[in-house]
């Protein structure tokens, strides 16, 4: 049986004698893929990326936290090693994260109302879900 190709798959392959021969990776490069919808699948990522809900503490839980601040503005000068577990509100998506600290208590500022460690790091009061330390055993 004749194929109606058969005239031609004989013939040599062509090599043009006005253009030069393209390199075999500008040959590949112009099979690879190709995204079209540049910044989707970041989109996509940032989409699927998780936040927490801020809690809302109960009356008791902030008679507590109050307890324990006024406990450590009392022995702020000992420098207590302390762990606060704090919100952190997200830059870019409704929510946040909540963050635990460990650190030496610096300072408790009343007019900002933040915790300074001696790090540096400010806590805003209000971000307050938890403080814990050594200092607490015993007396709540």
């Amino acid at each position: 049986m004749k194929s109606k190709y058969e005239d031609i798959i004989n013939l040599p392959h062509h090599v043009s004698a006005t253009r030069p021969q393209m390199s075999l990776a500008n040959r590949a490069a112009q099979f690879s893929p190709f995204a079209a919808l540049t910044g989707f699948d970041a989109a996509i990522a940032e989409t699927a990326r998780l936040t927490d809900v801020r809690i809302e503490l109960g009356e008791g839980a902030i008679a507590a936290l109050d307890m324990k601040l006024g406990m450590l503005e009392d022995m702020i000068d000992a420098r207590p090693e302390i762990a606060v577990t704090y919100f952190k509100p997200d830059d870019r998506k409704e929510g946040g994260a909540y963050v635990t600290v460990f650190g030496t208590l610096k300072k408790l500022d009343d007019v900002e109302r933040v915790l300074i460690l001696t790090s540096g790091e400010k806590i805003a009061i209000a971000d307050i879900l938890e403080i814990t330390g050594s200092l607490f055993e015993g007396h709540i």
